[in-house]
């Protein structure tokens, strides 16, 4: 089924979209859900809570593209029940790609750089639209859906190191970009 098709049947709040959106988009969902947490029942939770979070956006929101939207609701929740997971207990999987971006991004804001946060994600844009497709989509894989550097060098069928040096090599450009564009000193 078409996306429209499953935002229709979202708006007109029928129960079949849930089954639509579970066959259209579990598996991205959970493959999200599951980068960022441990636990096969927390990537469950996490899709439950994903569905749950569509069925109260969807109306009155109607997002373009759907897929993007979906995993970005995924990925939010995953980071949330990590938070709420690691207030207990450290969980150093996500922090590790956390830390790999914290030499380009500044990470301790306080409230007045918080106003300077969308400045920051539009220079972060930026940036990515100056890159060639494929740094993109390696860039966005690993510090926004978390995905392993393994993974991500099969799929670009490269080797791991070579897909880390890119990665570094991203991160060093950012960080001069950000610099340059005078939101880092």
């Amino acid at each position: 089924m078409d996306d429209s098709k499953i935002l229709n049947l979202l708006f007109e709040r029928s129960e079949q979209a849930i089954g639509e959106l579970e066959r259209s988009y579990g598996p991205a969902v959970r493959r999200t859900a599951s980068n960022i947490l441990r636990d096969r029942e927390d990537v469950e939770e996490c899709t439950n809570d994903t569905w749950l979070a569509l069925w109260n956006s969807i109306p009155p929101l109607r997002p373009d593209p759907l897929g993007g939207y979906i995993c970005r609701v995924a990925r939010n929740t995953a980071v949330s029940r990590l938070r709420q997971l690691s207030a207990e207990k450290r969980d150093g999987r996500y922090d590790l790609v956390l830390d790999e971006l914290a030499e380009a991004i500044p990470s301790d804001m306080d409230v007045e750089e918080a106003y300077d946060a969308k400045e920051l994600t539009d220079a972060i844009n930026r940036f990515l639209a100056s890159q060639n497709r494929e740094d993109r989509w390696l860039f966005v894989r690993r510090y926004f859906f978390a995905d392993e550097v393994t993974a991500l060098a099969k799929e670009l069928r490269i080797s791991r190191v070579s897909a880390s040096v890119r990665l570094f090599r991203l991160r060093e450009k950012l960080r001069n970009y950000l610099q340059k564009e005078g939101l880092l000193v």
